[in-house]
């Protein structure tokens, strides 16, 4: 078991430590620059090249059935999805192979109107709150019980 973080806009490291320590499942921070983490054995910092979806493509080459994905990328969790890993999103909501089509069809349809936007311009995501923050925290408990009860 393992849980890969998608690091580099990734509000919930903290909390994923916390979480990590307590199930003493190892953590892989992904990154395309150097961020801090803690000196810890479980804790891994892996900085790939600034590549686009460099990132993305060593957590995607990772994820399997023993994993735990953190992302906002709706395409990311969707290659982690179809690897047969559990996928979270900062916020807490996880990502499921019958929830992922509408998350990837949303997206479009925001991109769309992002990219015909004159003048005003379409707001992005609410920002994060102690709310999320609580629900992420119990989504990736619970992920990690999962996982240890299907072992």
């Amino acid at each position: 078991m393992r849980i890969l973080v998608d690091a580099d806009a990734c509000p919930v490291k903290e909390e994923i430590y916390k979480v990590a320590w307590r199930h003493e499942v190892p953590v892989a921070i992904v990154s395309n620059s150097v961020i801090r983490v803690p000196a810890h054995p479980l804790v891994e910092r892996v900085v790939v090249s600034d590549g686009f979806d460099a990132a993305d493509d060593w957590i995607a080459e990772r994820a399997d059935a023993a994993t735990v994905c953190v992302t906002a990328d709706i395409l990311l969790a969707d290659r982690c999805l179809k690897a047969g890993a559990q996928v979270i999103a900062p916020n807490g909501r996880p990502f499921t192979t019958s929830s992922i089509g509408a998350a990837i069809a949303t997206r479009a349809i925001m991109a769309d109107l992002r990219a015909g936007a004159v003048g005003d311009a379409i707001g992005g995501p609410a920002p994060f709150s102690k709310a999320d923050r609580s629900r992420f925290l119990s989504a990736l408990d619970e992920a990690l019980v999962r996982l240890k009860r299907g072992r």
